[in-house]
């Protein structure tokens, strides 16, 4: 029988180790999380596990690459390489790799760069028949010839996640199967939000917890993870998993509303890191909206 994450939410005591490095981090989490068959509750009990929203949302970042991803070795810490300066839509995409998977191109901002042992670049190689861009995913190892990584400096939140430029110069790498932008960078967008939001959830009940908060609001949080979980068996390019997952963000907004006046319960130095990172929580937030009016317009038109 699988672990219940609720049941390990509410009994469980937190297992984290102050200023290990993110490396360190995640092995931990590894051994932690192993008894736990679906992502979604490892991503939760990432957060529960984290002193901070940073090491939250790692464990929620790197379980949706390597949920999307089984090609990833287990203890590979793997960054999204998409973005570029003129944008991460397909046609703004220079990049190219070559037939022998050889990457060469600029990404402009790689979320945990500087700590990646492999790169997950969504690159181009050529046109399709409609003159549209074709994108394929290559995994390229950190270690490879070719690489420059020029760390950014660190966002208003979330300081602990590092970010980077990352420069290939025809870097050896692996292609992997299907289309980059179908397969791999669309339903990733969504695959991060359910993850990185079952770290926070995760994150929140023990905040509650250690505060000795009423049960009611941290049921209220079990229930918002049910529903993530709900979510995340459907396929992300689902229209009707989309307009569900809007449905989640709903709910939390509206538990973080309610959860306002207990947080004077909470030790101020959690309760001013909260405040200081829970923008993280809309990060991509137009984007996302905007994939919810699609999915909308993409259920009337199903009727």
């Amino acid at each position: 029988m699988n672990a219940s994450v609720f049941d390990f939410l509410l009994t469980a005591e937190p297992d984290d180790a102050p200023g290990e490095d993110l490396a360190a981090c995640w092995a931990r989490h590894r051994a932690r999380s192993a008894g736990f068959a679906n992502s979604v509750d490892r991503a939760a009990v990432a957060g529960f596990d984290s002193a901070e929203t940073g090491s939250a949302f790692l464990g929620g970042y790197q379980e949706a690459l390597h949920t999307l991803i089984p090609e990833l070795e287990p203890d590979d810490l793997a960054a999204l390489c998409a973005t570029e300066a003129a944008g991460a839509r397909p046609s703004a995409m220079t990049t190219a790799v070559a037939g022998d998977g050889t990457v060469t191109g600029t990404k402009s901002f790689a979320t945990l760069g500087p700590a990646a042992t492999r790169f997950v670049v969504i690159a181009t190689d050529g046109l399709r028949a409609d003159g549209r861009s074709s994108l394929r995913a290559v995994l390229v190892p950190a270690t490879a010839p070719g690489i420059t990584v020029t760390p950014l400096p660190e966002l208003p939140f979330v300081p602990e996640v590092p970010h980077a430029t990352v420069e290939f110069a025809a870097a050896p790498g692996d292609v992997l199967p299907g289309d980059g932008y179908a397969d791999y960078l669309k339903p990733f967008r969504t695959v991060e939000d359910m993850h990185v939001v079952a770290a926070v959830l995760g994150r929140l009940v023990r905040v509650g917890r250690q505060a000795r908060w009423p049960v009611e609001p941290v049921a209220q949080l079990l229930a918002v993870l049910a529903a993530v979980r709900g979510v995340s068996v459907e396929d992300p390019s689902s229209a009707g998993a989309h307009v569900a997952l809007g449905g989640v963000f709903g709910l939390l907004t509206r538990a973080r509303v309610e959860l306002e006046p207990w947080w004077d319960q909470v030790d101020p130095v959690v309760r001013s890191r909260w405040e200081r990172d829970s923008p993280v929580l809309g990060v991509a937030g137009k984007a996302r909206a905007a994939r919810l009016t699609t999915a909308w317009r993409a259920v009337a038109g199903a009727e």
